[in-house]
């Protein structure tokens, strides 16, 4: 009867700690670069750019690349296999508005299958500046969720995206 109370215990705990664990994430970064809006939509549209900035290209530079459509169209398919620092997966554009926006749908199969919708985002603030917003955003599944308890997802990606908007400030003010 003993081990009954323990192994309800127990389920119930995971029970109350997936019912009060972020159910959802979104983490974005914004830098002002000080390039015409036309010139840095351009340049964020074509995701082989991104290799250029991309902090995750730095963690592996010999990943495992492959392409798949037009670059800068929505339908094209950019597939990676890399190390443990940046996995397997692809991302894929999903649409486009022109000086505004870049959506795409990140699809991670290695270390751990998830699905998350990333996004680039663009805002003149005047004929020579432009905000750009790089972020992305996802729905965390119970009981999986329970791990987001622990590990501070905005902290750690977060970083990333502020190191990888700080080089294509310098990437795209140095043209």
């Amino acid at each position: 009867m003993i081990a009954l109370y323990i192994v309800l215990a127990i389920i119930a705990i995971i029970v109350l700690l997936a019912l009060v664990a972020p159910k959802s994430y979104n983490v974005s970064r914004s830098i002002t670069i000080d390039k015409p809006i036309a010139e840095v939509f351009n340049y964020l549209k074509y995701i082989k750019n991104h290799d250029e900035w991309s902090p995750w290209k730095r963690k592996d530079p010999n990943m495992k690349q492959e392409h798949v459509g037009t670059d800068g169209e929505v339908g094209f398919i950019a597939k990676w296999e890399g190390n443990k620092d940046v996995g397997t997966g692809e991302q894929e554009i999903v649409s486009i508005t022109e000086n505004k926006s870049i959506n795409s749908q990140l699809r991670f199969y290695k270390p751990w299958k998830s699905q998350s919708d990333a996004y680039l985002t663009t805002r003149e603030l005047d004929a020579n500046s432009t905000e750009v917003v790089w972020g992305f955003s996802g729905v965390n599944k119970p009981p999986s969720n329970i791990f987001f308890l622990f590990f501070n997802m905005d902290k750690t990606v977060g970083k990333d995206f502020e190191e990888g908007l700080n080089d294509l400030k310098q990437i795209l003010e140095s043209r």
